[in-house]
């Protein structure tokens, strides 16, 4: 199968830019919460590059012209403003926050807000182009955001979180809405902080519970939420099992670096499904088993305040042996970039499932080619997630809940649908997943964009 061409006009597709975006709050430039971000070109550095060099290599099985490649390629708005804060002991903090709206051709922009110190435009600039693609292979109506404030959440109270979340509604609020940009949970927040940004969103707009997802299931939250991006995950394994012809998650061994919401989620279902979690590992340690961890006595250990070296069900490993770990199926569900040309080669998996967002470098995928070692890639596997909020945010308008075991059937379909595509489209045109995968996205998206016009 030959992927179609997309006709588009050959001219004015450049995206043109305004020097500089105001965000506050309303009335105008006189709003005395008013701030400048600068929409000035930044250099690019290892996140937006890594995301960019996979996007190209999609690209050349396109036949795009040059204007709407960079047109994919670009956000259509970054935003950069400053918070400030009344600590508890009396002193003002000021911390950067950013949000980056990619593309909104399909439906409106989606993404998470991250809180960590790590944040900055390049990363979050990189995390919104991944949403853009991984909403469209999934083929849900939504484009792609993220956003975040470079903070460390654990220095501060409770109280000052909350004060700096509310800050970050008030100066985002011009660019955000439901039918807009709706954000959601990332790293280090979580449905508290999305609870904060819908009531002080709701302050001005009324009550708009669709204006973030990710909120607690008592404050128009969706069952099934906290577990779709592990759950995804393992319906993007068990795929991918039954069309090797490897049979089912029953009887497999997995590996899983990370062991948050998304990674702990995964061994859970694993386990609950007849496989067997041979070694986990988090920020702070390691542990393993070579006939499979008690996965539930594991969740209740740490739940206690236990570590995972010290679990008594398992054998302490050094953590960063984790990824060399024999196994079936390897899931690094932690941060970006672990995977690369210096250790891939080492690896002992069968596959490995990107249950975190970039977690192989462009050198360390290609290395994983040439073992033969398929991927499952991020914008797909871990697209559980953002379908489920898609499911919130949709329950949401129609001011209506749906039951757990709904959410699940639909994430199912959705996961296998996607999965069926690209399966179907790297056998015929002989591709690895991760290209196939955004093959068909830059293609939704493309002619998304074609369709709607430049006008």
């Amino acid at each position: 199968m030959t992927v179609p061409p997309i006709d588009l006009p050959r001219a004015d597709v450049d995206m043109q830019v305004g020097d500089c975006w105001l965000v506050g709050a309303e009335g105008g430039p006189a709003a005395t919460s008013a701030r400048k971000a600068t929409l000035t070109p930044r250099p690019p550095s290892s996140h937006a590059d890594n995301t960019n060099k996979f996007i190209c290599e999609a690209l050349d099985h396109l036949d795009l012209p040059p204007a709407m490649r960079r047109l994919l390629l670009a956000p259509q708005r970054e935003v950069s403003v400053q918070l400030t804060i009344q600590r508890d002991n009396g002193e003002l903090a000021t911390y950067h926050a950013y949000r980056v709206q990619h593309d909104n051709s399909r439906g409106p922009y989606k993404g998470g807000l991250r809180f960590a110190p790590e944040v900055d435009i390049d990363d979050v600039r990189s995390l919104a182009s991944l949403m853009t693609w991984k909403t469209a292979v999934m083929d849900i109506p939504f484009g792609g955001g993220k956003g975040g404030i470079s903070v460390d959440p654990k220095a501060l109270s409770q109280r000052e979180l909350e004060v700096l979340t509310r800050k970050l509604v008030q100066a985002l609020r011009p660019v955000l809405g439901p039918h807009t940009d709706i954000p959601a949970p990332d790293m280090n927040t979580g449905a508290r902080e999305m609870a904060w940004f819908f009531d002080e969103y709701s302050k001005t707009a009324g009550f708009t519970p669709g204006i973030v997802t990710g909120k607690p299931l008592w404050l128009h939250g969706s069952l099934g939420r906290e577990a779709a991006t592990g759950r995804g995950t393992v319906f993007a394994i068990r795929e991918l099992l039954r069309a090797q012809g490897a049979g089912g998650i029953a009887g497999k061994t997995f590996v899983i670096q990370g062991f948050g919401n998304v990674g702990s989620w995964a061994a859970r279902i694993l386990h609950e499904q007849g496989g067997h979690v041979v070694a986990v590992a988090d920020a702070l340690g390691a542990t393993s088993a070579e006939a499979g961890l008690d996965v539930p006595a594991l969740v209740q250990h740490l739940a206690a305040g236990g570590s995972l070296a010290a679990f008594p069900g398992g054998t302490p490993i050094p953590k960063d042996s984790i990824l060399t770990v024999p196994c079936h199926v390897l899931i690094p569900a932690a941060v970006g970039g672990v995977i690369t040309e210096a250790n891939a080669g080492a690896l002992q998996c069968q596959v490995v499932a990107e249950a975190a967002n970039g977690p192989i470098t462009p050198e360390g995928d290609a290395v994983l080619r040439r073992r033969g070692i398929p991927v499952l890639p991020d914008i797909y596997c871990n697209g559980g997630g953002v379908t489920v909020s898609y499911f919130e945010w949709v329950q949401n308008l129609q001011n209506y809940r749906w039951t757990e075991e709904e959410v699940n059937a639909k994430l199912d379909r959705v996961m296998t649908d996607a999965f069926r595509g690209i399966w179907e489209l790297a056998a015929a045109e002989q591709l690895a997943l991760r290209t196939a995968a955004f093959v068909i996205a830059l293609q939704r998206v493309a002619q998304a964009r074609a369709n709607r016009g430049f006008d």
